[in-house]
């Protein structure tokens, strides 16, 4: 067979219509193969030069799926050119071809979140973000999210009815939120105190001017905090997100405390105030910026009341450092003869007229 027989075969082969919808496949195929060739090897190369490990893990991941895509969105081309398709391969075969692209797509993308999470979730943990528990929660709720998402993609391709299987979803939906009612309001409640970022892991908080303490975790259905006395109180989340709290590590970990003292009436009050700067000064505990400072606050019944203000770097040194700044305190008063005053009485008898001074006393007694 010569050359100018190969030809004539090629073009009478040529006039089969399945021949032109392979040649246009063909010709998508050969474009596939230009991309894993050029495209991807330039973003390899990028990827290999940035500071980042995550876009060198992401590159593999979408190789597969660029590649599948454009083989079957040539298939898709080919199915639409004439002569149309005899039933019921006309609808059968596009959404085949668009399955199998949705399917490498969606696998790509959890594969992808998984990446990012895995990630992000030490590092999210390790500053006291989030609690594991509630962390791993919520990467299952995305994914399950993405693979309803992607069924409901998946009908909406092969044409089916959903409708009744919305009205199914939504009878099934209220019989689940009626029997768990507190398990998810105590899950939203989680949810909420996350995403208000009310406390973290590792604060201090009060609760409605009542227990204090550090946050230990943030769970799915509770929240736990250990008191000052190492005890561990657990709070359902929901309660915890309807609670006033006051944070004592927010917006920032520096916590002020303040060190009332009363000095007695006729002390030097200037002295008072330098002795006071002076053990401040002192104390390790307490940090230099933003400096300590005295505040003359009243001249009480039987004292001067002065109050120290000073900080600290964490919430969790205030009783500690409370403790040594009122030793030392005390330590210095004493030192500078400066009288530290309690309450008293003086009693003071009026004497009678007419009678002397042991008949008045019995009387007063």
């Amino acid at each position: 067979m010569d050359g100018k027989e190969v030809v004539e075969y090629l073009k009478e082969l040529y006039t089969i219509p399945i021949m032109h919808r392979l040649v246009v496949i063909l010709i998508y195929a050969l474009l596939a193969k230009l991309v894993d060739s050029f495209v991807i090897r330039i973003l390899v190369k990028i990827a290999a030069k940035t500071k980042f490990t995550l876009d060198d893990k992401i590159v593999p991941i979408l190789h597969t799926p660029l590649l599948v895509t454009v083989v079957f969105v040539g298939v898709l081309h080919a199915l639409t050119m004439p002569p149309d398709l005899v039933p019921p391969w006309e609808k059968v075969l596009p959404a085949t071809a668009k399955t199998i692209i949705l399917l490498f797509w969606i696998t790509a993308i959890l594969k992808f979140f998984s990446l990012v999470v895995e990630s992000n979730m030490h590092d999210a943990i390790s500053r006291g973000k989030i609690g594991q528990d509630l962390f791993m929660l919520l990467k299952n709720v995305v994914r399950v999210i993405m693979i309803i998402m992607s069924l409901l993609w998946l009908l909406s391709i092969w044409h089916v009815n959903m409708a009744p299987l919305f009205a199914s979803a939504g009878i099934a939906g209220i019989a689940v939120a009626l029997a768990a009612k507190d398990t998810l309001s105590n899950f939203f409640g989680g949810i909420s105190i996350f995403a208000d970022k009310t406390c973290t892991v590792g604060d201090y908080i009060i609760l409605d001017n009542a227990e204090r303490g550090e946050v230990m975790e943030i769970g799915i259905r509770s929240t736990r905090i250990k008191t000052r006395d190492d005890v561990l109180i657990t709070i359902p989340n929901s309660i915890l997100a309807n609670s006033k709290i006051i944070n004592e590590s927010a917006p920032i970990p520096r916590f002020r405390i303040r060190v009332p003292v009363g000095v007695a009436y006729g002390s030097v009050l200037d002295q008072v105030e330098e002795i006071l700067l002076t053990v401040a000064a002192a104390n390790k505990a307490v940090i230099k910026e933003p400096a300590a400072r005295v505040r003359l606050r009243s001249f009480g019944s039987s004292s001067v009341d002065f109050e120290l203000l000073c900080w600290v770097d964490e919430p969790s040194l205030k009783g500690l450092a409370t403790h040594n700044l009122l030793k030392e305190i005390y330590n210095a008063f004493t030192e500078h003869k400066i009288s530290i005053p309690y309450p008293q009485q003086d009693i003071y008898i009026k004497e009678f007229a007419g009678r002397n001074n042991v008949d008045t006393l019995k009387e007063a007694c």
